[in-house]
């Protein structure tokens, strides 16, 4: 990647939107050159936010459009995310149209998951943590994600539907506040916290990090009380304690006034998010935390820097994370990982050696390989149909990082077809795919049926495979022994493929292959 080149990242989150440009270094991290913040309250109600109110998604959009025209004027790429609020909307698309349609931006919504797994490497490239066991925590206003790393590695990550506007809906939403809803709002948090407090604990985590408005309130009303004013670092479980203790005694009274050194736009939300990050450092039994600067935006700029420049910077992790969440998601649901891997491994050969005739990307490659190593997990729920329970399944997990909703969806509908009935336009899924989306889908499931059929017996029969292409044809070679069932079952479900690349597709053993040349 040339140096100089920019970059922009917008997270629309529940509360606010934020911006922030970056141009690309080489060999040294980003350098941030704009970054602004809008409070647009997108999301709000006190159990599941299930609606977009139309005043907010007006808000949302005037803040995408200017930011929009900011990232213009730097001549930055952009790239935008969604988070708890769009994610959790029964339906999100007049958000999402008017988001393009209105503001030129092209949303895309990501999973909790994917979130957690942005705001570490956000965290990561702004604090030196890698190198402890660290935690990184990040309250937003529909969800707060939790997040264990050693090294660069994400070992646990979470999101949890509670943020500090949801839990503000929920316990104070008449702008009143009562020792009652205070204990209340307190239960609710231990309670969402017990499942994942064991595991946290367990980690014998080094060292804290709070991202995002809450934490740095937080921190600034404790320095703000500390004898030494000019104090920076670490904020103290009981230093937390009185900062809360602080705001309890102020939201008490009646009205509510406005609380010295809060934003305007948090005032209504800061009892909620101080009673969070009390309860964080209670349940998860943290004597203190740092602040990290940088969050998801940040985060977001490099997973984009790291897939414009494979190979690059300290932070070349992605690739590793993808890896890794396959498998494990593949191991969760009980997948042979040795066919799975043959299988896989044989799709890319035939991609690698297509490039010139498919002239698909290597992101695609990456979710080839995804849908190849999960497209039989349907078989967790059972045999039958289990091409569709896999769709269902790489759709809804939560263990799988590392891609956006878009990548999801592609990897999940080249593992649904990979067996059984080819792509149609009549299939609600597959139908609401752009025109580009669905040749991919075709072309990728076309490979991945080929390969799973050159290992139809899971004897991994099949040693190797020589592939060669021209504009017209691909040979398909396979070497080994006693593997003629297998090159039967690769003939007979070879039509996707040539269909999708409108060629011929010729499969035999190396050396049958060759003599027919």
């Amino acid at each position: 990647m040339a140096d100089g080149r920019t970059i922009a990242a917008i997270d629309i989150g529940t509360s606010s939107v934020h911006l922030a440009i970056a141009k690309i270094v080489d060999g040294a991290r980003p350098e941030i050159i704009a970054q602004e913040k809008l409070p647009v309250r997108l999301g709000s109600g006190a159990k599941d936010m299930k609606s977009l109110e139309p005043e907010a998604v007006d808000r949302t959009v005037e803040a995408l459009r200017h930011f929009s025209a900011i990232a213009s004027a730097h001549g930055a790429e952009l790239h935008a995310v969604a988070t708890s609020a769009v994610r959790e909307a029964e339906d999100p698309s007049e958000f999402l149209r008017r988001a393009k349609a209105e503001a030129g931006v092209d949303v895309h919504v990501i999973a909790g998951v994917e979130e957690a797994r942005l705001i570490h490497l956000g965290a990561l490239g702004a604090m030196p943590i890698s190198d402890r066991t660290h935690l990184v925590i990040d309250i937003g206003g529909g969800s707060t994600e939790l997040i264990v790393g050693e090294g660069l590695n994400p070992q646990l990550l979470r999101s949890l539907k509670m943020g500090h506007v949801r839990l503000t809906d929920r316990y104070f939403a008449d702008g009143s506040a009562d020792e009652e809803s205070i204990a209340n709002c307190r239960s609710s948090i231990r309670s969402f916290l017990s499942r994942d407090a064991h595991a946290i604990r367990s980690a014998d985590v080094d060292v804290a990090i709070g991202c995002s408005g809450t934490f740095e309130t937080i921190a600034a009303l404790a320095r703000h009380r500390a004898v030494d004013t000019e104090r920076r670092g670490a904020i103290r479980r009981d230093e937390v304690a009185t900062v809360v203790d602080h705001i309890i005694a102020a939201r008490l009274q009646q009205p509510w006034g406005p609380i010295a050194r809060v934003d305007a736009h948090r005032q209504d939300t800061i009892l909620a998010g101080a009673l969070l990050v009390e309860g964080l450092l209670n349940e998860l039994d943290l004597d203190r935390f740092e602040v990290s600067p940088d969050a998801l935006r940040e985060g977001l700029l490099l997973d984009r820097i790291e897939r414009l420049a494979p190979g690059g910077d300290a932070l070349r992790h992605l690739s590793r994370i993808r890896a890794n969440s396959v498998d494990t998601v593949a191991t969760r649901y009980g997948e042979n990982l040795v066919h799975c891997r043959q299988a896989t491994d044989i799709a890319l050969r035939i991609f690698d050696a297509t490039t010139d005739l498919h002239g698909l990307r290597e992101d695609q490659r990456d979710v080839l390989e995804a849908g190849a190593m999960l497209h039989n997990i349907g078989r967790f729920v059972g045999h039958g149909a289990h091409h569709k329970h896999s769709y269902y399944l790489i759709r809804n997990t939560e263990h799988l990082a590392g891609f956006d909703e878009h990548e999801r969806e592609l990897i999940a509908q080249v593992a649904r077809y990979h067996r059984k009935s080819i792509p149609k336009p009549s299939h609600n899924d597959y139908g609401s795919l752009s025109a580009p989306d669905q040749r991919t889908v075709s072309i990728l499931a076309g490979m991945l049926r080929i390969g799973i059929a050159l290992d139809r017996t899971y004897r991994n029969v099949a040693s190797d495979v020589v592939v060669e292409a021209t504009a017209t044809s691909i040979d398909i070679g396979v070497l080994g022994d006693d593997i003629e069932l297998e090159l039967f079952a690769a003939n007979e479900r070879k039509g996707l493929l040539e269909d999708a690349l409108v060629c011929d597709v010729r499969i035999g053993s190396h050396h049958a292959t060759a003599a027919s040349r």
